[in-house]
């Protein structure tokens, strides 16, 4: 396999027009993010069967070449976990590639787990181990040493060998279908617009707020996020998680109140006090009709209830060894106890989920399927 270095417009040139015409790519990025926002772009893997490509977009200004590459809608883009891959491309270029193939997603639909690393993807397709000593590397830095540039292109090599064995293991078992939804969602645009007023819900530790302390904390969120996206800088450089979540709970009143909040820096009380008060004060004046709703409260089951969510797991993790997946892939435990408690708008009700286990626990519900133990396993019944 041919393995290149592109550094300047000329080489990125030549190097779309050698990959041009390719069945798929294999496509990855190395970015930085721990004192930004927003990522901080350092470096692009790309490969076909034949070369193997690292190129620096530290180097090259215009990297438009490659948009035809990527738009290209005869060359499937394949990822491992490619989401925050795809992040880049979207805050780069305002667009994204189609059509998509995610290694990691595709790696459930065989057995090989949920959520999968690329290195033991690598493993258990093709006994190959792979050097993780880099995985920390800061990338901003040149030049690169020869062992990083063999990390990074190692990166896409064995990223399309796994994709092509994936391909063929899907096809057979006819599952390619299945992924559709999920690559759709990677490859739609909305997926990677930011709502501020939706990032309360990724501060742990809010589940122990309730009533107009979610309103607050949906406010003081919303602004964070607003601000660090205007400044560039991480979140939690502006105000940490902690502090967000002391605020959302006491509501202080005035700057004195704001001053005996425990770890609340004299900094950034003195810099964003003011706006903190009123954003408390104008949220905390909330009806209760338009505080938001927290979602992911742990669900209070009876006694009959918890012991349907336990039948159904038995049934899930049955059919996950008929089917070849991991447990977890198909559902979690807090969607069969939504089943059990009668909600049907839940991921195991959706998609290909749907088809593998999710109107058998409907049917388990409906008393027209059931487990029974015969000759030393569990079947599942049809019931008249």
């Amino acid at each position: 396999m041919q393995e290149l270095f592109i550094d300047t417009p000329d080489k990125l040139q030549q190097l779309c027009e050698q990959l041009s015409g390719s069945e798929w790519l294999a496509l990855d990025t190395e970015f930085l993010r721990e004192k930004t926002y927003y990522s901080k772009f350092c470096l692009l893997q790309i490969a076909n069967h034949r070369v193997a490509a690292a190129v620096d977009p530290l180097q090259i200004d215009d990297l438009s070449p490659l948009l035809n590459l990527l738009n290209d809608p005869g060359i499937t883009k394949v990822f491992h976990a490619g989401r925050q891959d795809l992040e880049i491309f979207h805050q780069i270029w305002g667009t994204l590639p189609a059509p998509l193939f995610d290694t990691q997603l595709a790696a459930t639909l065989i057995g090989l787990g949920n959520q999968i690393g690329y290195a033991a993807l690598v493993k258990g397709l093709l006994n190959v181990d792979l050097d993780k000593g880099h995985s920390r590397t800061d990338w901003s830095l040149r030049p690169l040493s020869p062992e990083q540039q063999r990390y990074a292109l190692d990166d896409v090599i064995y990223l399309g060998q796994a994709y092509m064995k994936l391909n063929t293991e899907l096809h057979k078992l006819g599952r390619i279908p299945w992924l559709a939804d999920d690559f759709n969602t990677l490859a739609s645009a909305e997926t990677y617009q930011i709502n501020p007023q939706q990032q309360w819900q990724r501060i742990r530790g809010r589940q122990n707020l309730k009533g107009v302390q979610l309103a607050v904390l949906q406010a003081l969120a919303a602004w964070r996020e607003t601000k660090a996206m205007e400044s560039d800088r991480p979140k939690n450089w502006i105000i940490k998680d902690d502090i967000l979540l002391e605020l959302s709970r006491r509501k202080p009143k005035d700057m004195q109140q704001l001053a005996n909040i425990r770890g609340l820096e004299v900094r950034t009380a003195e810099r964003h006090g003011k706006k903190l008060l009123s954003l408390i004060a104008v949220a905390g004046g909330l009806p209760q009709r338009q505080w938001p709703e927290e979602k992911n409260q742990r669900i209070r089951l009876t006694v009959e209830q918890d012991a349907l969510a336990d039948i159904l797991m038995s049934v899930l993790r049955l059919r996950a060894k008929e089917q070849r997946f991991s447990p977890q892939a198909l559902a979690t435990r807090k969607e069969l106890e939504q089943l059990a408690i009668g909600s049907r708008n839940t991921g195991v009700l959706t998609g290909w989920r749907r088809e593998v286990i999710g109107n058998d626990l409907l049917k388990v519900m409906e008393g027209t399927l059931w487990p029974q133990w015969r000759s030393g396993k569990i079947e599942l019944v049809p019931q008249r």
